[in-house]
């Protein structure tokens, strides 16, 4: 078994759309970031590249590139978990921690929940997200952190 951590932390953009795990939350602030910026996903993405040892999003995406600069962070998921098939490996578990002083998340999680479980190939039994107020963005952003648990395929 392998874990690996990822954060990632946008600030807010009022012109855009907030997308947080793959979900739309109506009412609320997008944040300033790469193609949707998805915080919560980037982060995911992130803790499984570490689990696996690859390095960060940087190294495999980097901002420079414009095709994944635009890619939606869904995208960014699904070339993680390929990069990890081929290792063999593939998610377990995963739990993140949003950090944000708005909008309340609290009625959005189990949509996003459903999503990333969705996204990983997992059962939501085994993905978990909270949210808090607070972070290092205060009230001028949205901060994720992702733990996930990696498993070898047909050991």
């Amino acid at each position: 078994m392998r874990v690996g951590i990822g954060s990632c932390g946008y600030g807010f953009d009022p012109s855009r759309v907030l997308m947080l795990g793959g979900v739309k939350v109506p009412g609320a602030w997008g944040l300033r970031g790469p193609s949707d910026a998805d915080a919560l996903l980037r982060a995911v993405a992130d803790a499984l590249l570490g689990a696996a040892g690859l390095g960060d999003l940087e190294d495999h995406f980097p901002a420079r590139d414009a095709d994944w600069a635009e890619a939606p962070s869904a995208a960014v998921v699904a070339e993680c978990l390929a990069k990890l098939a081929a290792r063999a490996l593939a998610p377990a578990h995963v739990d993140v921690s949003l950090h944000a002083q708005r909008p309340d998340l609290r009625d959005h999680r189990e949509a996003m929940r459903a999503r990333l479980a969705s996204l990983l190939g997992l059962g939501t039994d085994a993905v978990n997200i909270k949210s808090q107020a607070g972070g290092r963005l205060g009230a001028d952003g949205i901060e994720a952190l992702a733990v996930v648990t990696l498993e070898g395929l047909g050991a």
